[in-house]
């Protein structure tokens, strides 16, 4: 079957949590590793392939982006590493998984009274990049940057970028964090503001109202009850949305990564010449 000429309507993007037993979820925010497989084969049968966040506007950009959806894991559950990925990369697909670089190995303490669920780990986060998942950002702790105070704001945004981009350091090209993702998907233009002086390229919502932008990007929820008919019908709504992204948002955000990438690189080679420079030195003085 020939792809679906995503590019052609508006961004799409799924927005997903964990993946498990999905039985004591007041929020339904989970969804079972069975049902997961079943939706990314429903896109695999349509010619789509899921893909990054970062992949997905990058290739938007260059008027590549026709049978590519956006796929999205908000918290950073440890069940994204056990039962995400294996079935992501089963499919070929990719993923951005937004995390919180200030409850590593926690739990999901802020969705009381719902059931405790694991956070990842450093470990774990490592190695879902080293498998080709983008990580991006949700926080420090998963506070509503809405009701933040500046200080807050700017720890939230600024902190948890630098955070990941260490704990990813040595993962050669993977170290970059593109990415955020507003806690509970609220955001204004406040929230906006800070993050783009935090230095990310983009950022996600669930329905961002009147702001549109690479830093109010639409999603998607996709939950245990979507089933091949339902996301058939949220596919075909979808279709009559507007484009959250403006032609000339897409060139600046091309402009913003490359540059991004340049200065990472730099950084990354500097490091490197760093470190072995240090060895060096360590082995004529032993």
């Amino acid at each position: 079957m020939p792809a679906d000429t995503v590019s052609a309507g508006p961004l799409w993007a799924a927005m997903y949590h964990s993946v498990a037993d999905p039985t004591d979820d007041p929020y339904r925010v989970t969804v079972s590793p069975d049902r997961l497989d079943r939706q990314l084969r429903w896109l695999r049968r349509r010619g789509l392939t899921g893909v990054s966040m970062d992949r997905l506007l990058g290739a938007r950009a260059e008027g590549r982006g026709a049978g590519l959806v956006g796929l999205t894991f908000d918290d950073g559950y440890a069940d994204f590493l056990e039962e995400a990925v294996p079935l992501l990369r089963r499919y070929a697909f990719t993923a951005t998984v937004f995390v919180l670089p200030g409850r590593l190995g926690g739990t999901n303490e802020w969705d009381t009274p719902g059931p405790s669920k694991s956070l990842l780990t450093a470990d774990g986060i490592r190695a879902a990049a080293r498998a080709g998942m983008e990580i991006g950002s949700h926080g420090l702790r998963h506070t509503d940057l809405t009701k933040a105070d500046d200080e807050v704001l700017a720890a939230d945004t600024a902190r948890s970028r630098e955070l990941l981009r260490e704990l990813l350091r040595d993962l050669t090209g993977r170290h970059e964090v593109a990415g955020y993702c507003y806690p509970y998907g609220t955001v204004d233009a406040r929230a906006i503001k800070a993050v783009r002086a935090a230095g990310y390229a983009y950022a996600c919502a669930i329905d961002p109202g009147p702001l549109t932008g690479v830093f109010a990007l639409p999603r998607v929820h996709v939950g245990e009850s979507d089933t091949g008919l339902r996301l058939n019908l949220k596919r075909r709504t979808h279709r009559w949305r507007r484009e959250p992204v403006p032609a000339e948002e897409y060139a600046e955000y091309a402009a913003r990564t490359r540059r991004t990438a340049q200065a990472t690189q730099a950084a990354h080679t500097a490091h490197t010449e760093r470190t072995v420079n240090d060895d060096t030195r360590a082995a004529t003085t032993t």
